[in-house]
């Protein structure tokens, strides 16, 4: 936890959590799995800290889940499918290097290891890179038995979802910086969907821990657990492959 504070315990009978990677770590909403109601928000250093919370029973986390050991065009199956239904928001689903990108520190290391191991050659975009010591951490943390209870899940899909399968149309983020009629419009989406307003706008964390729209795509992350603990979820694609660690590489929406 940031400031030194121990992860916290909830009374509450069944939780499900949407987890998204901030600054600080990671982003974990909490919502009550028979209502849906969201009960509390924290920061995480580390992944495991969330995936060892008691009575948390679906966890839906904005990272790659299944990492390839070679990379085809356009990336895993699931990052395909998905991409196809977002429209103007498929950039927000990035492409997944293959495994031995993965494994290296330097920025030119991984984008030779990426060519290497990709068809057409294909290197690793900066945004991706970033973000190699968070996909590390889950796949360390990752075995095929615990997908029962954590799955990958990308807020845009979320928010499609939300949107009545229809892609959203406005961004997000603008050159970087949080765009405000695209955060606006993710908010409505969640208070439609049952999280207060309230619970939304509250400056939870400071900024240099995790910016609003990490808080948005946590909650976005957390609906989309309990539609897939409900049954109610859809699976990119419809059938999955696996990763050379037995991982199926799939994104729920």
């Amino acid at each position: 936890m940031t400031s030194g504070k121990p992860v916290p315990t909830f009374p509450y009978p069944a939780l499900v959590a949407g987890v998204d990677g901030c600054r600080a770590g990671w982003v974990c909403v909490l919502a009550d799995a028979e209502t849906g109601a969201p009960r509390e928000a924290f920061i995480a250093r580390h992944i495991a800290e969330i995936a060892a919370l008691e009575g948390v029973v679906r966890i839906a986390i904005d990272i790659p889940i299944g990492i390839p050991d070679f990379a085809r065009s356009g990336g895993r199956g699931c990052d395909t499918a998905l991409r196809r239904n977002l429209g103007e928001r498929q950039s927000s689903v990035f492409t997944v290097p293959a495994r031995a990108a993965l494994a290296e520190a330097d920025y030119w290391r991984a984008c030779d290891a990426a060519a290497a191991h990709s068809d057409p050659p294909r290197k690793v975009s900066k945004q991706c890179f970033h973000i190699f010591p968070k996909i590390r951490e889950v796949d360390a943390l990752m075995r095929p038995e615990l997908q029962a209870r954590i799955v990958e899940c990308h807020p845009e899909g979320a928010f499609w979802a939300m949107n009545g399968m229809r892609p959203l149309t406005e961004p997000k983020k603008v050159k970087s910086r949080g765009y405000p009629a695209g955060l606006a419009l993710r908010r409505g989406l969640l208070q439609a969907a049952g999280y207060p307003a309230e619970f939304l706008s509250a400056r939870r964390f400071r900024a240099a821990e995790a910016g609003e729209d990490d808080m948005l795509d946590a909650c976005a992350c957390a609906w989309t657990a309990r539609r897939v603990l409900r049954g109610e979820a859809r699976r990119f694609p419809d059938e999955p492959l696996l990763d050379p660690k037995g991982l199926r590489m799939e994104i729920w929406a």
